[in-house]
């Protein structure tokens, strides 16, 4: 799965966890970026990525996340695709 794919299906579950369908990501994208984008939401934003793409972050992944783009580049990895 490439980078587009990635970022679209993010967009998607980012779109229904914060309840706005405005929301457009980029790999640059922070939490600042994106109004609702808090550490509850971010909890349920990371539940719903590791169920789309049936993977488990450890707490230090998540931790080090600082952008969307940290999120796509860690789902290659465990897909084995390009990096972001």
């Amino acid at each position: 799965m490439d980078q587009i794919e990635i970022l679209k299906k993010l967009n998607g579950i980012f779109n229904q966890v914060l309840h706005d369908p405005a929301i457009v990501l980029k790999s640059e994208t922070t939490a600042s970026d994106v109004e609702g984008w808090d550490s509850l939401t971010h909890v349920q934003l990371i539940f719903a990525i590791e169920k789309e793409f049936k993977i488990r972050f450890s707490a230090l992944e998540i931790q080090q996340f600082a952008n969307v783009g940290d999120i796509c580049q860690k789902i290659q990895e465990r897909q084995g695709s390009r990096a972001c």
